[in-house]
Formats: structure tokens, sequence, C-alpha cells
């Protein structure tokens, strides 16, 4: 994968100290472009073939919608397409297979953040 950009969000803890904060190199936060097609796609002068969230941005606006108000609702077509995308670059970023988790995302969230305060 290449990195084309990301962004970085940080906060102050009380003693002043600079905190990296949220989250770091996930497809929501940075532009990852595929390494094994990048020269042959610009050569052709296509676009690299990204493995963000940008097509699902470009879909959106291809259907007119530009940010303002409420969007439409994220058709499933569109939900599994970002799904695999999602996971082939967790596989990528970490070397792993994606292994999904046995409860739903919030009782898993709530799960960790208790084991974090302990």
């Amino acid at each position: 994968l290449i990195l084309v950009d990301t962004k970085y969000e940080f906060g102050l803890a009380p003693d002043g100290e600079v905190l990296l904060i949220d989250e770091m190199h996930t497809p929501d936060s940075s532009r990852f472009w595929l390494a094994e097609t990048y020269e042959a796609r610009c050569a052709a002068g296509e676009e690299p073939e990204n493995m963000d969230k940008e097509f699902v941005r470009l879909r959106y606006a291809a259907q007119g919608y530009r940010g303002e108000g409420e969007p439409m609702p994220l058709p499933d077509d569109l939900a599994v397409a970002a799904a695999h995308r999602y996971i082939r670059s967790y596989e990528m970023l970490t070397g792993q297979t994606f292994m999904p988790g046995e409860q739903p995302t919030g009782a898993r969230v709530k799960s960790v953040l208790k084991e974090k305060q302990t």
C-alpha cells in the first residue's frame, strides 16, 4: 500500500503532554493506493486503485450529494463493498487475517473500555 495522505488529531493531557488521539492510518482517516497497480494505472492515464472510503464519497457525489443535509441511506451493495475494502486494507496493513469479533461492536467497545479503566 502507498499511504497518500492522512490526518492526525492531537490533544493535551492535563499535564500539558501532547497526545495523539483518535484513529490513525485507517481507511477513514487516510488515503491508500495499491502499490502493485500504481505504475501501470498512472501510465495508462487512470486513477490509482484506492483502498479507502473515497469510492463511497464519489458514489454519493455522482448521485448529487455534496455534503449538505442528510445523506441518502448507504445502499447494501456499497456497504458490502466498503466492508471488503476495509477488511483487505486491514489484512494488508497488519499482515494478519481479519477475524470478526464474536460480540456486537457496542458490547466489545464497552468491554475494552472497562478493561482499560482497571
